[in-house]
């Protein structure tokens, strides 16, 4: 069975674990009825309270100190009520409560998690305090101590459960920023080599073509200016070979920054804006997780709109940069207005390219759209939750 299969049959399984523990509980509760075991308005009481646990339960997947509230207050009132034998907070709909222990654990920080765990231990020993007050004289009471000591064991073990799958988790999220951190590093490197090829090269067939003509030429100011420009470019040169290494020694002092990541949008939209260019920044609705690939792809789609709307543009320009969240994509948005004109393209670059690919790697889809003041650039990127 797939994940996705898994995903589309978890509700159809809650929602009959659901019937199946009410359909017990009921039984149980009738049984006791029958017996006179209980008034009726106290079996009214107990089933509302059965109630409630399961809205509970249902409430904590999105809420979980709503749900979790919710089903304390329900055990409290099931504490209360008269039961014959063990006591009713034995009955099958109570296995809601360490359901909304389990999701509060793995959502709230560590401490919030066990202050829940000490209001449940402290209802338990209430359970058994009245419990046992309720004891006829001639009654045994070590089945008190075998409810409370078991009832401690299962909130107890459910607690650390949740908190060793919430630890392991985070392992699994801490792997994955550090494989984005090694591509990053690996990419950054990548342009490095980049620059030192291609700009490092023209730079020197540049220098060693002027020196040539300067050896050549017999005007003697000319000579002089020609060595001048060979100067220039030297010192140009060795400013790249200076920086490339700056970039390489941050790179490594910093192993543990992810620097492509979209938490560094707003900083990048902001490095944009200048007093003819200006560029802001927008994101809707709730964030979700992405895939490496796709992370990357997003921050770079915003890099290559804003340098391309930058470049071909003439200012004033305005760019906006929008992320609209949905649970099944992110759609990354760079629109300009068209500046007051364009720019003579200087060539037919491959930056777009390139995001295209990433995009489509990442199993999204780009589209550039020429609107009626400007220019749209829009790629559409799964979630994990979508893919």
């Amino acid at each position: 069975m797939t994940a996705s299969q898994r995903r589309s049959t978890w509700p159809a399984t809650t929602v009959a674990a659901h019937v199946v523990l009410a359909l017990l509980t009921l039984i149980i509760l009738a049984g006791v009825w029958y017996l006179g075991a209980a008034d009726p308005w106290q079996i009214l009481a107990m089933v509302g309270a059965t109630a409630l646990l399961h809205v509970g339960a249902v409430t904590a997947r999105r809420r979980p100190w709503a749900g979790y509230t919710i089903g304390a207050l329900a055990m409290l009132v099931l504490v209360t009520m008269p039961f014959p034998g063990w006591s009713p907070i034995m009955l099958p709909s109570a296995v809601c409560f360490p359901l909304t222990l389990w999701r509060l654990t793995g959502l709230v920080p560590v401490r919030s998690s066990v202050v829940a765990l000490a209001v449940a231990l402290l209802g338990i020993i209430l359970n058994e305090l009245v419990g046992w007050a309720r004891l006829s004289p001639d009654a045994a009471g070590w089945n008190r101590l075998v409810e409370g000591g078991l009832l401690m064991l299962v909130v107890g073990g459910v607690w650390l459960a949740a908190l060793l799958v919430r630890r392991r988790h985070e392992v699994r999220r801490r792997a994955e920023s550090e494989r984005l951190a090694a591509a990053v590093a690996d990419e950054r490197a990548s342009i490095r080599r980049d620059l030192h090829d291609v700009i490092a090269h023209t730079v020197t067939v540049m220098v060693a073509r002027i020196e040539a003509a300067a050896v050549t030429t017999a005007d003697p100011a000319t000579r002089r200016e020609l060595g001048d420009i060979a100067e220039a470019g030297r010192d140009a040169h060795q400013g790249l070979r200076a920086m490339l290494a700056t970039m390489a020694s941050r790179a490594e002092s910093r192993p543990g920054e992810v620097p492509i990541s979209l938490d560094a949008l707003p900083d990048l939209v902001a490095s944009a804006a200048s007093p003819l260019h200006t560029v802001t920044f927008a994101e809707e609705g709730e964030r979700r997780p992405l895939s490496l690939s796709a992370e990357v792809a997003a921050v770079r789609t915003v890099q290559e709109g804003i340098t391309n709307a930058l470049r071909h543009l003439e200012p004033p320009v305005e760019v906006a940069v929008r992320l609209r969240w949905t649970p099944a994509e992110v759609v990354v948005e760079i629109r300009d207005d068209g500046g007051s004109a364009c720019r003579d393209p200087a060539g037919q670059g491959t930056g777009l390219i390139g995001i295209e690919e990433r995009v489509c790697t990442a199993g999204g889809t780009l589209s550039i759209d020429d609107g009626n003041d400007g220019w749209v650039l829009r790629a559409r990127l799964p979630t994990k939750e979508g893919a």
